[in-house]
């Protein structure tokens, strides 16, 4: 999996102050109505997937692909609200962004006995996880204050708080992920940069952009 935050090394507070007042009702709302109506085509679509998988071991590629331009469009989203990102948010599911990236190896295959052991028991697989990461959101909300304040006395955000919150991001689309057989790794418990994730994103960005690791 590649989840992608560019690390800007100076941020604008003018934007800063605008998302802060104003955030709501030119990012949050037309593209929360957005989202929500894409969100029903997505349930539909994991529906088709789920029986699909049933009936014939291979997972539709159309709604493997619906999923993930969903994510890429919620990843840029949440980076400007999160103040990761400056700039506006492209609408829609073809939307493009030079400042966040996500993408998921297509898995064709997936076990009828997979399906039926996730279906049955993810939430207790993934317990852990949203224990461990319930303290994270914790630890990364002090750190979007601490970051907020920073951008607009400094224009810069502290670049370990930074990869923290991308972290917590990249690690919650893990789990995410794995619970709706989009991949068959277990999800580490952690929301580092992973050896061959480093990789791709490097091929993608020509090698010239930050990989962002956690701390």
């Amino acid at each position: 999996m590649k989840y992608h935050v560019k690390y800007q090394e100076e941020y604008s507070r003018g934007e800063l102050l605008l998302r802060a007042f104003f955030g709501m009702f030119y990012i949050m709302i037309p593209h929360g109505i957005l989202m929500m109506i894409l969100a029903i085509g997505l349930m539909f679509y994991r529906i088709i997937a789920w029986w699909t998988i049933l009936i014939t071991g291979k997972f539709p590629k159309s709604a493997f692909d619906y999923q993930v331009k969903f994510m890429r469009y919620q990843l840029r989203v949440n980076a400007r609200n999160s103040n990761l990102a400056d700039g506006y948010p492209a609408f829609g599911l073809d939307g493009t962004d030079e400042n966040t990236d996500f993408d998921m190896p297509y898995v064709e295959e997936i076990s009828r006995g997979t399906l039926i052991i996730r279906t049955l028991f993810g939430p207790f697989m993934i317990f852990p996880h949203a224990i461990a990461l319930i303290f994270r959101m914790i630890g990364t909300m002090f750190c979007a204050i601490i970051g907020f304040w920073s951008i607009l006395l400094t224009g810069k955000y502290p670049k370990g708080m930074f990869d923290f919150v991308v972290g917590t991001g990249r690690w919650a689309y893990r789990v995410q992920n794995y619970l709706n057989f989009y991949t068959a790794d277990y999800p580490p418990f952690h929301g580092n940069v992973l050896p061959h994730e480093n990789k791709d994103v490097e091929d993608d960005m020509g090698g010239d952009d930050e990989i962002l690791d956690d701390i």
